[in-house]
């Protein structure tokens, strides 16, 4: 990556990074929201999907949600679910403890666990203005994949390896076990609207890996907001799909394609919100598309002085694993390739060129 394009920062724009993409992402948009010179969609609806169907409603009820999610999907990536069956009040715990995690830790604290790639993923702390090379969001962030919770029947897991302080894995790991059972539900639903079998990933996703990202946002400072950094840069997510418990501050934005306009999208409490990404474009044959979206500033401006907090979790499929266009989906526009190569190809663009594996050993450096 030139030194030229880390320059511009704020202002650079997706197509600078081009090269990087694994899928089809023909359009540009600027990295951070441009106050006051972009359009805004107040139209588009973002479709709520009822898991409660797939859940209760037998066969009839699973074809209906296939339906719902398929058709939210493949219009903008975006969907929200309700009836998912967790606890609103699991998520407002960990809400809570996210606060907590960056509180009540010291920079230095948290910094022992700087982020480190394993396998894949960029794994551990990141330090406010540090989640990319390419643009200074205002976030901290700490990646947590499989390896990081005491799941699995693990005898031998030490929690200090992974977590500063006892008592967030526990925490933690509740929400992601409660989550992990709707992964092969989401999965099934959307092949079967492809017209797959829909079982062809059930053991891939059984197990597999994720990343659970506590995203923390600090309030906004003057300074922050006058130097034009975003929350969260334009991006599109490199997974299968995520799981994202709605926020309670709003600025999550997406990107509507067809007509270059931003959706502010504000799920209601206890939904998550659900997105397809780089996978999921790949195997779909861009069926699914992996849509653009960011976190900007809040339309109530008396909430940059609050801290907004979210808890995403990426689906993945395990390194060695092959993506490769699902069938009955047309002619394949994309080769097979193993995920590593994908994954750490696509997210080179965040961590520089020598982020990626050239072959298929999840230990290469």
């Amino acid at each position: 990556m030139g030194r030229d394009l880390q320059k511009r920062g704020i202002a650079a724009g997706s197509r600078d990074f081009g090269e990087f993409d694994q899928v089809n992402k023909p359009h540009n948009y600027q990295l951070a929201e441009n106050q006051g010179s972009e359009e805004f969609d107040n139209e588009y609806v973002i479709q709520s999907c009822d898991l409660g169907l797939f859940f209760n409603g037998g066969r009839d009820g699973r074809d209906a949600f296939a339906q719902q999610l398929g058709s939210a999907l493949e219009g903008i990536g975006f969907a929200i679910l309700t009836g998912h069956g967790i606890d609103e009040s699991l998520y407002a715990a960990c809400n809570e403890k996210v606060r907590e995690l960056f509180r009540q830790t010291s920079p230095a604290e948290r910094l022992v666990y700087e982020a480190k790639r394993h396998g894949s993923v960029n794994q551990g702390y990141f330090p406010v203005k540090k989640t990319t090379v390419i643009h200074p969001d205002l976030v901290e962030g700490w990646v947590f994949c499989r390896r990081a919770f005491g799941i699995d029947d693990k005898t031998a897991f030490d929690e200090s390896e992974f977590w500063p302080k006892p008592g967030y894995e526990p925490e933690f790991r509740q929400l992601v076990g409660a989550q992990e059972q709707l992964i092969l539900p989401v999965m099934q639903s959307m092949l079967s609207y492809l017209g797959c079998d829909p079982h062809i990933y059930d053991k891939k996703l059984t197990r597999t890996n994720f990343g659970f990202r506590l995203n923390y946002y600090p309030p906004v400072s003057t300074a922050d907001r006058d130097s034009g950094a975003g929350r969260m840069l334009g991006h599109e997510d490199v997974d299968l799909f995520t799981f994202l418990p709605a926020p309670d501050v709003d600025g999550l934005q997406v990107l509507n394609r067809n007509n270059r306009k931003w959706i502010r999208l504000n799920a209601p409490p206890g939904s998550i919100i659900l997105n397809t990404g780089d996978y999921m474009q790949r195997i779909s044959n861009d069926i699914f598309p992996s849509t653009t979206h960011r976190v900007g500033h809040p339309v109530d401006q008396t909430l940059l002085g609050k801290a907004r907090i979210s808890f995403p979790m990426a689906i993945y499929v395990w390194e060695d694993e092959v993506l490769e266009t699902l069938p009955g989906t047309g002619v394949s526009k994309y080769p097979p390739v193993t995920a590593i190569k994908f994954h750490t190809a696509t997210t080179s663009k965040y961590y520089g060129a020598e982020y990626a594996v050239d072959n298929d050993s999840t230990d290469a450096p």
